[in-house]
């Protein structure tokens, strides 16, 4: 009886520790579970590490079109490039630039552009609306990506849709003037002025917009504005003498033709006492009395962010709206004020992006 109670004692006791090992198997589910996240794990990092190595993998070529010579443009393509290098591609490592500037000339473009496509450019970046037109001329029926930048009115510039939609392959920076602002600065600065001359180029549509633009604002602010059409570079000492005659100060837009031939203007403005107004910083640094205008190496910045998104594959051009730069602020020429007997306001240098204290040489 005693070997019996104790058999069946051994016997109850071997059957509770095998229910326990039974009713508690998580040790090992945990280490099979542990076990499957690792290796999810790894195969993601793997992945990652793949898509990391095939982006600083590729190299890209990239056409750089400008229109003209002059300081605002050189901004735009000195910020593209860099907005592209905060971005991973950058000139001598993942980076192979072309480049070309028309000089001002439709048909240069036009051959400029005919370059980079046969060169087999990934992608083109066109400085200003003249050669962005050209870019998009003989791109349009092809994939071949276009982003411009110091373009006033991409959507009378026919580069873009009314709502802001590109037309195809193409989109990028608007370089809008603030032209309330610039006529409210004016007034600030010359309060007894009523005539406002502009030279432009009538065959930039840039310019007819801004123009357009300037005309319907003027009044409220009491100003008249009085136009000099110019055709070429050619025309401009003539125009520049004949407007001169008739207003108490000149304002600039960003026209190609008339910048690059600003030195020309300035020169014969101040030997008539006139002060000239711009519409970026680099014109008020070479002798523009004041503007309130766009910093124009930001714009090439943002430009160059949207290129690197259509150039690593996460966007194409045609899905990108073309942007607005919005942060436009007051520079002034102390110098040239101090030559035209012109107090700067302390309304207008107490929040100004910067003063020159200096002209700077063309």
């Amino acid at each position: 009886m005693k070997k019996s109670m104790k058999t069946l004692l051994l016997a109850a006791l071997a059957a509770a520790a095998l229910s326990g090992c039974a009713s508690n198997p998580a040790p090992e589910k945990t280490t099979e579970a542990a076990s499957s996240q690792a290796s999810s794990e790894a195969q993601s990092t793997e992945k990652s590490a793949e898509s990391k190595t095939e982006t600083e993998g590729a190299s890209y070529t990239v056409g750089i079109a400008q229109f003209a010579e002059h300081g605002s443009l050189d901004n735009c393509r000195e910020g593209f490039l860099q907005g592209l290098a905060e971005e991973g591609i950058e000139e001598g490592k993942n980076l192979t630039v072309l480049f070309g500037n028309a000089q001002a000339d439709g048909g240069t473009a036009s051959q400029i552009i005919t370059d980079f496509t046969s060169k087999k450019a990934d992608l083109i970046c066109a400085i200003a609306t003249p050669i962005a037109q050209a870019a998009y001329g003989a791109t349009k029926n092809s994939e071949l990506p276009v982003i411009f930048t110091a373009v006033t009115d991409p959507v009378a510039a026919a580069l873009a849709n009314a709502d802001g939609t590109p037309v195809g392959e193409i989109t990028g920076t608007s370089d809008k003037l603030p032209v309330e602002k610039q006529l409210e600065m004016i007034r600030t600065l010359l309060p007894d002025a009523k005539t406002i001359g502009i030279l432009y180029s009538t065959s930039e549509v840039n310019s007819e917009t801004a123009i357009k633009e300037y005309k319907a604002a003027a009044p409220a602010y009491g100003f008249e504005i009085v136009e000099g059409p110019v055709t070429s570079t050619a025309d401009i000492p003539l125009a520049a003498d004949s407007i001169l005659e008739k207003v108490d100060c000149l304002n600039n837009l960003t026209d190609n033709t008339v910048v690059s031939s600003l030195p020309v203007i300035l020169d014969k403005a101040a030997k008539k006492n006139i002060p000239v107004f711009g519409s970026e910083v680099e014109q008020v640094k070479i002798g523009c009395l004041a503007s309130i205008g766009l910093d124009y190496v930001d714009l090439g910045k943002q430009t160059g962010k949207m290129a690197a998104k259509v150039l690593k594959g996460e966007a194409k051009a045609s899905e990108i709206n073309f942007e607005v730069i919005k942060e436009a602020a007051f520079y002034g020429n102390a110098k040239v004020a101090e030559n035209l007997g012109i107090t700067l306001p302390a309304e207008l240098t107490d929040t100004a992006a910067e003063i020159f204290t200096d002209i700077a040489q063309k």
